[in-house]
């Protein structure tokens, strides 16, 4: 059975949407909040959604090898603490991570026979541009920077153990939800 399940996806795919209603749905999974060096966006909740923290504070953790993985994305730092997957391990409770593409990776290689790495992809680039803008909380400099990552993430998206795609947000959800619970019923998926 694997405990960590990784959910990563484009910028604008829905993945966090997707992690909040999942943990709803799954009350047996922890969800492992990860540090940030970005600003705190006007809904976030610190602890919460993310640990925000300066990049001095992100570097004096870095530097006492306290992260799992970390990434830079856009200019900004976000990690997940080696604490968390380990703890989680050694007593045996399913952890959910939302994570980057590389970091997913990167918790994958340090974690194989634990770790169950989930790909969401958007219905298309023009679907996920529109996504972008109508969230209202970046500019049009950093939306240009996320939509130039596309190409990229998908490409590491052919990874992943399974992937599936958002075009209805009822329907991801149920599709989340089954993909966790035949590996929390350590059963063996077929995708």
């Amino acid at each position: 059975m694997k405990l960590i399940y990784t959910i990563s996806a484009p910028s604008g795919t829905g993945k966090s949407t997707l992690c909040k209603a999942i943990l709803k749905e799954i009350p047996e999974l922890s969800f492992s909040v990860s540090y940030t060096t970005r600003l705190q966006r006007d809904k976030e909740i610190n602890g919460v959604d993310y640990n925000f923290v300066s990049h001095a504070e992100f570097q004096s953790m870095l530097d006492m090898e306290q992260f799992s993985e970390y990434e830079d994305v856009h200019g900004q730092f976000y990690g997940t603490l080696k604490s968390i997957l380990e703890d989680s391990i050694m007593k045996g409770n399913p952890l959910l991570l939302e994570l980057d593409v590389k970091g997913a990776m990167a918790i994958k290689e340090l974690y194989p026979e634990q770790t169950l790495s989930i790909f969401v992809k958007p219905p298309s680039e023009d679907v996920l541009r529109l996504r972008l803008e109508g969230r209202g909380t970046d500019d049009k400099v950093l939306i240009k920077k996320r939509l130039t990552r596309i190409h990229m993430e998908l490409e590491y998206g052919k990874m992943f153990d399974v992937s599936f795609i958002n075009d209805d947000l009822e329907t991801a959800i149920k599709e989340l939800k089954h993909i966790i619970l035949i590996e929390l019923k350590g059963k063996i998926h077929e995708y």
